[in-house]
């Protein structure tokens, strides 16, 4: 049986490194891409951390378990259930956690409101604004553990940019790392919309493009059941 323990510790030693998924809640999220290249981006509305770690850790109990009331001493290898000060001193340690995530954030450019409100839920308002002469990813951070992407634009070529929203969307299994897709995803529920004078050379929401007054407008609704993420290629000023 104590390989078995041994298996899941080693198992779960990754997660230490990794803890916490951090995904969109109710959200509303503009990108305008203009075809001179420069662009603005926003994020408005929550956060949602997934504790990875505590899933796992709840896993692999389960796992070593299973195949440790097999074994002779089956008896005596039964893990305590987690007692109520213990499981208090948990969340007070995950909170406090959080709070300084939330005070590390606020510091970077960007981030005008960065609020932790319990229960692993943030308000964040974020807004930034550049020239696509190089990729840009929202939100990433290492310290923090911001490192799945909500949106990404990529330069492909000399001329173009594919803008994607991975996190706006339906995870799917192996869609991180940690398989935690049908929570990564419970709490969708916002709209994310591209606003360019950029030529759209393809787009995948089904009712198009629609005329405004800065050039077309694309906007995706998002829920828990969205499949595809929001993904529109553009051409561009040449570099």
């Amino acid at each position: 049986m104590k390989h078995w323990k041994a298996l899941a510790a080693a198992l779960l030693v990754p997660l230490a490194l990794a803890a916490c998924l951090f995904v969109p809640g109710k959200f509303t999220s503009v990108m305008t891409v203009h075809a001179d290249r420069s662009f603005t981006y926003s994020y408005k509305g929550e956060v949602i951390a997934v504790d990875l770690a505590g899933q796992m850790t709840k896993a692999m109990g389960g796992f070593a378990a299973a195949f440790s009331n097999t074994s002779d001493d089956a008896t005596n290898t039964a893990a305590p259930d987690t007692s109520p000060e213990d499981a208090a001193k948990e969340k007070a340690e995950q909170d406090a956690k959080y709070r300084e995530i939330a005070a590390q954030l606020v510091k970077e450019a960007g981030y005008t409101v960065v609020e932790y409100r319990g229960d692993g839920k943030f308000y964040v308002e974020y807004a930034i604004s550049g020239v696509l002469t190089h990729n840009f990813v929202f939100p990433y951070n290492q310290d923090t553990g911001l490192l799945f992407p909500f949106v990404a634009i990529e330069l492909r070529g000399k001329d173009q940019v594919r803008i994607k929203a991975p996190a706006f969307a339906k995870q799917r299994d192996g869609d991180n790392s940690m398989g935690a897709s049908e929570e990564a995803s419970a709490n969708l529920d916002g709209t994310f919309t591209l606003i360019t004078d950029a030529e759209i050379v393809s787009q995948n929401q089904e009712e198009g493009a629609k005329p405004v007054a800065a050039g077309k407008s694309i906007t995706w609704k998002v829920s828990p059941t969205s499949e595809d993420a929001p993904t529109a290629m553009l051409r561009v000023k040449g570099i």
